[in-house]
């Protein structure tokens, strides 16, 4: 029998490798509901679900593979987050499969439980006919209408197969804007124009902090300042320690003079007093705390950032609209123009899925490829 969760693991992958062109499971309907949580773009804690579930339970055969929680308190309850954290997560690492990056027992829907994950249980998760199908495809290995064998070597195949067609399309995606190379360069304000279309796409919050960052890499030799490593894009500013999701300090220091927090939305008198409470709190002084909205920014809002100027004895406070910022930064840098835009591709394209996605990864080439396309007529 396997030794390891590692081997059993290594097991399933060539399992999964070697039948890559036909399903292992023979039932076609939990063959279906593996395929449907293991590609499910908006949400993939849920695969990690499986597959630590099915780890355990292969692991240890004395378990109910629905009771993933030791807080049941029964004999054949075990922890689904260790199998997740020890195993699953340096597994889909090593392999590039397309996966949450934490842990699936951290986030709303399955944390802090203590009963056994059965199909009549609402998890409260969305959307529900994910969660639902996951539980189902426990309740069937409980069953024995599939082995737990059998759906680790499943779900591994699919997440494979997706892997690889997310690949192929990013190769296809950058090798038809390679044809582009030579052309006129993009305009500041068709990069704009760019810019405008990517951060009306769905799941766009994320892109404001890259599209600051990225003005900052280019005009680093320029100005004497770069940015700090950016910070997980979930993790709480209280955790990281950071003032905001882009802080800015002097070429060869390691003080913080600028920080910015981007809003998806208006930003409020609450949002300003929160940073004043984030700058005393760290105890760092920065000359600039800058909020880069892509919502309106009321006039109440303009006057009361100023305002901080005399009570927080010289430290601005400043709203900024995005797109402004952005547009007086091409301008003012016309001649990098081209830089910032590879800047900003490579580090829209280096973020985890799970804080930019892969269709929004895949519009901005598609988005570009058009644009540049274009110019050549």
């Amino acid at each position: 029998m396997y030794t390891t969760p590692a081997a059993i693991l290594d097991v399933a992958l060539q399992k999964a490798e070697a039948s890559i062109v036909q399903a292992i499971v023979t039932d076609l309907s939990i063959a279906e509901k593996i395929d449907y949580v293991s590609r499910y773009v908006g949400n993939r804690a849920v695969v990690r679900l499986l597959l630590a579930c099915s780890l355990a339970a292969i692991h240890r055969s004395d378990v109910d593979i629905r009771n993933p929680y030791t807080e049941i308190g029964t004999s054949n309850a075990y922890s689904g987050r260790y199998y997740d954290e020890s195993y699953i997560t340096a597994f889909i690492n090593k392999h590039e499969l397309p996966c949450n990056p934490t842990t699936a027992f951290l986030t709303p829907a399955l944390r802090n439980r203590n009963v056994t994950l059965t199909p009549v249980i609402n998890l409260v998760g969305r959307p529900p006919k994910l969660y639902q199908a996951a539980l189902e495809l426990l309740d069937d290995v409980h069953q024995g209408k599939i082995s737990a064998e059998e759906m680790l070597a499943e779900t591994i195949r699919c997440l494979i197969i997706a892997r690889n067609e997310k690949r192929q399309r990013m190769e296809t995606l950058l090798s038809d804007l390679k044809k582009s190379e030579g052309a006129m360069p993009l305009s500041a304000e068709e990069i704009i124009t760019l810019l405008k279309q990517h951060l009306a796409c769905r799941g766009s919050s994320r892109l404001p902090v890259m599209i600051v960052a990225a003005a900052y890499q280019v005009a680093e030799q320029y100005i004497g300042e770069r940015f700090f490593p950016l910070k997980s894009h979930n993790a709480a500013d209280e955790q990281t320690g950071a003032l905001g999701d882009v802080e800015i300090t002097l070429v060869d220091d390691q003080k913080v003079i600028t920080s910015y927090e981007m809003k998806t939305r208006r930003v409020t008198v609450e949002d300003i007093d929160r940073a004043l409470q984030k700058i005393n709190g760290t105890g760092k002084r920065v000359d600039n705390y800058i909020f880069i909205t892509t919502d309106v920014i009321e006039e109440g809002i303009r006057e009361y950032a100023l305002s901080m100027y005399d009570r927080t004895s010289g430290i601005e406070i400043v709203v900024l609209d995005c797109i402004s910022f952005v547009r007086h930064f091409l301008h003012l840098f016309h001649r990098l123009r081209s830089q910032f835009l590879e800047a900003y591709q490579q580090l829209v394209l280096a973020e985890p899925d799970s804080a930019i996605s892969q269709p929004l990864k895949e519009a901005f080439l598609a988005l570009r490829q058009t644009a540049e396309s274009a110019r050549e007529f």
